[in-house]
């Protein structure tokens, strides 16, 4: 019986992930606008907080977009002290034509720093439509004019792209990288079909300064640890729509190790498990390697072998082939049979996400509450 349990559940989970796969072929990604004549003018909320190596070309892309309207850059910082200022200051004496500031954001108004720094700079936008971007987002030159054109349609309340992690540098964000470049994003479409999105995603959002207004602003959103989640789901509840802009946008990242890159998945884990706990707990029924490895392990004859190892290799195919879609490059293929492994940590961390509420996130360590916000614990 536990056999023909564990059986069905593979066979369930190798159903589900195909059809995942089938979303991500179907999705035209990377498709180009072909005439960008709608472009309203923008302001791009950046905040910032410290910097790497890929700091200033990330910040460079969004200075040199060639967009056919005013587009006002609004830099955030917390203090001048911040070294990041350094970084702006010289993209600014490059750019001297651009319409760009760098704003100190002193004010602590809720726990989540960078929606506080939002909050400060959403006062000083000029423009009816803001891009928010994470500080590590690096764009093509025509990605603004892309992401504008579902706008054009008055019920699209906001816009955001997938993104892709651009820089695994070791074993740990490969692990990572394979979680969102083969995994998350097809994910999304495969929910897309399920339902309207009603979520946004955090690397880059363009909304309508009226629908953010009429959800009370980023003022509301200063306490919520998944902002990007929460002004999605408020945007939708507001009545508009939220679309997908088929471009792609790229994170890049300082290396980093198991400790930090665990540290984020399981952040990440816990507050999907809050902001959608009924799907979040389903979720685990499409890890083809767990139920594949249990149901193998229960009743290990040539015939399960078999078929357990060909399920595990259209999983790495699938998940390779996704990934080269998501990034256009064959340069991860080499390290695409880390999926299995990718299935097998997921598990834990899925499991972790339902024994406890503490997340690490800045150095610092916060008790995630039922509604999704952050408490600050003693150090």
């Amino acid at each position: 019986m536990l056999s023909i349990v564990l059986g069905s559940l593979a066979l369930l989970s190798l159903g589900l992930a195909s059809w995942q796969w089938l979303e991500g072929r179907l999705f035209p990604l990377h498709r180009r606008v072909a005439e960008p004549s709608f472009a309203p003018a923008v302001t791009l909320l950046k905040p910032l907080k410290g910097g790497d190596a890929e700091t200033a070309a990330c910040l460079r892309s969004w200075l040199a977009q060639e967009y056919a309207r005013p587009v006002q850059v609004l830099f955030g910082v917390t203090s001048t002290d911040d070294p990041v200022c350094a970084t702006v200051n010289a993209l600014l004496c490059e750019f001297p034509h651009a319409d760009a500031e760098l704003v100190v954001c002193p004010d602590r108004l809720g726990v989540n720093a960078k929606v506080s720094k939002l909050a400060q700079l959403e006062p000083r936008a000029r423009h009816g439509v803001l891009v928010i971007s994470d500080a590590d987002v690096r764009v093509p030159p025509d990605f603004l004019a892309n992401l504008m054109a579902p706008l054009r349609d008055p019920g699209v309340g906001l816009v955001n792209p997938f993104y892709q992690l651009a820089n695994p540098t070791t074993t740990a964000m490969r692990w990572e990288a394979l979680a969102v470049n083969a995994d998350f994003w097809t994910s999304v479409l495969q929910s897309c079909r399920l339902g309207p999105m009603r979520f946004a995603l955090g690397a880059v959002m363009a909304v309508r300064r009226e629908r953010l207004a009429a959800i009370g602003g980023f003022t509301a959103l200063a306490n919520h640890l998944a902002d990007d989640y929460e002004l999605g789901r408020r945007v939708a509840a507001d009545g508009a729509r939220i679309a997908l802009c088929p471009v792609v946008a790229e994170c890049r990242e300082a290396p980093q190790g198991w400790g930090a890159v665990w540290q984020h998945q399981l952040r990440w884990a816990r507050t999907i498990r809050v902001c959608q706990p009924l799907p979040y707990a389903f979720s685990l029924v499409t890890n083809i390697t767990l139920w594949t490895a249990l149901w193998w392990l229960s009743n290990p004859t040539t015939v399960t072998t078999t078929l357990a190892a060909a399920a595990l290799l259209l999983r790495v195919l699938t998940a390779a082939d996704s990934q080269r879609r998501l990034t256009r490059s064959l340069a991860h293929l080499s390290w695409c049979w880390l999926a299995a492994v990718k299935d097998l940590l997921q598990a834990v961390l899925w499991a972790l996400s339902f024994l406890g509420h503490t997340v690490e996130w800045r150095g610092e360590r916060y008790r995630v509450t039922r509604r999704g916000e952050l408490v600050k614990l003693a150090s």
